[in-house]
């Protein structure tokens, strides 16, 4: 028998089980990704990327100098290129939830701001690829043949290519609705606007600006984070552990199951 939207599905069922021991929110200004996962991805998502612009510091920031830096530190540019892609990777459930609230008084500047700000997300994500088949490239053989060929393929066309301003252009987006939208205060809209400045490309050190740029960011969002977890009720101490044991335990088993290709 079909179940029909308006039939209540009987107590003890699977997906009532389900929702007493591990409750999801559907409401607020965005209800996808909803409060916590918007919240955490607001923290968390520009202090990774904060964390991988500092370890790579030391490091001159053009890319023989980085395939360079992988061969004599490989566990500290690993952290540092990892701690970036993770931070990238988190900040598209951040966009979401700035751009929803950014919606309620600019609408047009949350669509547009939101989207082109994604679609450049996809290109570092993109570039994050490319940068960890170099630097495997560079522990097998050599950063001096790693140099070589990604000198000579640099420039190599991609589809991605043409989402190298998107972001840019995202950011610029989505600091003046912030402020028209009254999200954030003047002081801050500068801050997230100067995350436009952040470099993108392959193999991309540290410069004094990309620290600017990942500091405004955290300016900008990490206050707005805090701002969006406190907007609700806390969640039950039991309701977190469960739901911490859950997410740990399907993250290793990605992992693992990942690992086997």
């Amino acid at each position: 028998m079909t179940t029909t939207p308006s039939t209540p599905l009987a107590h003890g069922t699977p997906t009532l089980a389900a929702a007493r021991l591990l409750p999801v929110e559907w409401s607020g200004d965005a209800p996808f990704p909803g409060r916590w996962t918007g919240g955490v991805s607001l923290v968390a998502g520009p202090l990774l990327l904060g964390t991988g612009v500092l370890l790579r510091l030391p490091f001159h920031f053009f890319f023989p100098d980085q395939l360079a830096a992988r061969v004599e530190h490989p566990g500290l540019m690993a952290w540092a290129y990892g701690a970036f892609a993770a931070g990238t990777v988190l900040l598209w459930p951040a966009l979401v939830t700035l751009a929803s609230r950014i919606g309620r008084r600019s609408p047009g500047l949350a669509l547009w701001g939101g989207i082109l700000a994604a679609l450049g997300l996809f290109a570092r994500t993109f570039h994050a690829g490319v940068d960890h088949l170099a630097f495997q490239l560079a522990d097998r053989q050599g950063a001096a043949t790693a140099t070589r060929f990604v000198g000579e393929t640099y420039g190599a066309f991609h589809v991605f290519s043409a989402l190298n301003l998107a972001i840019t252009g995202g950011w610029l987006l989505l600091a003046v609705g912030a402020w028209r939208a009254r999200v954030v205060g003047p002081v801050r809209a500068l801050a997230l606007a100067a995350t436009a400045a952040l470099p993108l490309g392959v193999l991309k050190g540290t410069t004094p600006l990309s620290v600017v740029a990942v500091a405004g960011l955290c300016l900008a969002l990490v206050p707005l984070g805090v701002t969006v977890l406190r907007d609700g009720p806390a969640p039950r101490r039991a309701t977190v552990l469960r739901w911490t044991a859950t997410i740990t335990a399907t993250a290793m088993l990605m992992t693992l199951i990942g690992q086997v290709g």
